[in-house]
């Protein structure tokens, strides 16, 4: 753990790196130098080489060249530059948690690895907290709790790495409390390549007249390589002052309060299965503004298929807010008041995504922290490197309507595919996310209630058809109004870049006639383009759904 400077460990090197054109102008100096002897190079033949070249979803898998693990600035500028002058496909990795392709596909030929880039440490000079791009979210929360005492509303899983994550936007546990996690993002530095083939790094900050202004905002939701390799972020809330740095960021709550309950299939027909997908989603119609009383709770409604066994309720919230007890049970009993007292039970099997949490049915009052590590590392899809997995996302407005319900239990009660690991969930949004403007940072999506995701996980390539035509079906049902896709409109406001869908650009799937840059940034992507024209106007960093220069679709 490194307290209040920036030169330890890692850090030296990449604070001594030349920034251009940002806050930052410091040369390169001999200690850089030493440090960037110690870049490791992968090649087809090193017994590391088979782990670094495939990610969480194991449908995607690379055959690159080599893998650099890079551990300063100084490396990923020379690994750019040298995949640059010998024509070489490059993609990014952080914690390869991406749901598609972007990093792992058979065109890249260099990948550049960042998950040594796992500072997390205050930088005086810039009055703001680093964190490395390849810093794991529980490294992140765990290093700037002890160290002060404060946070970043992040996502849950414990092993997701920051440069993806933060880029795309960033949502979590805190965020109907604290907004976004990019809404804390104070500066960037990302490797950009310019229109000569130059590699270099820029810092951008949030600052008025930083003349790299635009790279900062692209990169609040803009989502991961899209314009460079981003090798550090820093942290300051808008309006924090002072130079005290445990005033500078959020505070966690001091405790709360975290209860998980299992709903049983064998209580659940189609009218109370429909009742209670309408309670949760009507319970954050009438609880989703900033100002409510309930802004500090968030719940995750996972409705696994039948063959589950049951559909899991996990909701947390400020155990120090008033009432904060009776607002949880309230919410509980609202949600769940179409059934039976036998219907809720404790949550003895894994559901969702989770284990078994059955010492969570009557609500545990846990330290900050603990529940952090709790559930985070409850998730044994995490855990399984074997998984393959297809996804789908949606921003809702509204409240689903009945016929929505009603064509999620018709897919989740198929008795044609019968996979415990397919699923719907529902995420609790709204809160201090929706005080923020649609244009004022990249991620366009602001007057939300909830979110879902659409997904299925299996182990075996033989499955691949049954399961991707599974999330297909339920999700092109739940919005067939739209086309199949939740197209912005009164009712649905697009999908999460950070939960990528593999068949959006796949107008054979998405028969909305709706572009999938559309979908994912809505009204932003204009000047995203204008973005990337600017700091990769050679398209050097390029996906399946990276954003295109502006004389592209």
């Amino acid at each position: 753990m490194r307290r209040r400077s920036v030169l330890t460990g890692t850090a030296v090197a990449i604070a001594a790196t030349a920034l251009e054109g940002g806050p930052l102008t410091t040369a390169a100096t001999a200690a850089s130098a030493t440090t960037d002897a110690d870049a490791v190079t992968v090649l087809p033949s090193d017994p590391r080489y088979a782990d670094l070249v495939i990610g969480n979803n194991t449908r995607w898998v690379a055959q690159p060249d080599s893998v650099r693990l890079v551990r300063t600035t100084e490396q990923v500028v020379r690994a750019v530059q040298e995949a640059v002058d010998g024509n070489k496909r490059i993609s990014v990795r952080s914690g390869g948690h991406c749901y598609a392709d972007f990093v792992f596909n058979s065109t890249v030929r260099v990948v550049i690895d960042t998950s040594l880039l796992d500072t997390v440490a205050y930088d005086e000079k810039l009055n703001a907290f680093e964190i490395g791009a390849g810093s794991t979210l529980l490294h992140v929360y765990d290093s700037l709790f002890k160290g002060w005492g404060i946070t970043i509303p992040g996502g849950m899983c414990y092993s997701v790495g920051a440069g993806g994550h933060i880029s795309g936007g960033g949502y979590g546990m805190l965020s109907r409390r604290h907004g976004l996690t990019v809404d804390h993002l104070y500066a960037v530095e990302v490797v950009v390549v310019d229109a000569s083939g130059k590699a270099r790094s820029v810092v951008a900050t949030r600052e008025a007249d930083d003349p790299n202004r635009d790279l900062w905002w692209a990169h609040t939701g803009g989502g991961g390589g899209n314009f460079g390799v981003i090798t550090r972020y820093w942290f300051r809330s808008p309006g924090a002052t002072g130079t005290d740095p445990a005033s500078l960021l959020p505070k966690p709550p001091k405790e709360v309060l975290v209860s998980a309950v299992a709903l049983p299939w064998s209580e659940l027909d189609k009218d109370s299965f429909t009742s209670l997908v309408q309670k949760f989603g009507a319970w954050h119609e009438k609880n989703g503004a900033a100002d409510s009383s309930a802004a500090s709770l968030c719940s995750f409604l996972m409705m696994n298929h039948k063959s589950n066994g049951s559909i899991g309720l996990l909701t947390q919230i400020d155990a120090t807010v008033p009432d904060a007890e009776k607002v949880l049970d309230d919410f509980l009993s609202e949600v769940t008041s179409a059934l039976s007292d036998n219907a809720v039970r404790p949550m003895s099997e894994p559901v969702g995504e989770l284990s078994a949490l059955p010492d969570l049915f009557t609500p545990q009052r846990l330290p900050w922290l603990h529940s952090v590590k709790l559930l985070g590392t409850s998730n044994p899809t995490l855990t399984n490197p074997s998984l393959r997995g297809h996804h789908k996302s949606a921003y809702l407005r509204k409240n689903v309507t009945g016929a929505q319900a009603a064509a999620m239990y018709q897919h989740l009660t198929r008795t044609d595919h019968e996979n415990a690991a397919s699923m719907v969930v529902l995420l609790s949004y709204g809160g201090k996310i929706n005080s923020v403007g649609s244009g004022d940072t990249a991620s366009a999506q602001r007057d939300s209630i909830f979110k879902g995701l659409f997904q299925s996980f299996w182990s075996s390539a033989a499955d691949d058809d049954a399961n991707i035509g599974w999330v297909r079906d339920v999700y092109g049902e739940v919005f067939s109004a739209t086309g199949g896709y939740p197209v912005p409109g009164a009712a649905t406001d697009g999908c999460y870049i950070n939960y990528p869908d593999a068949d959006i650009t796949n107008t054979k799937v998405n028969t909305t006639g709706v572009p999938w840059s559309t979908l994912y940034y809505k009204g932003n992507y204009p000047r995203l383009q204008q973005v990337k024209a600017a700091y990769d106007p050679r398209n050097t960093f390029r996906h399946s759904q990276s954003i295109a220069l502006p004389d592209h679709t």
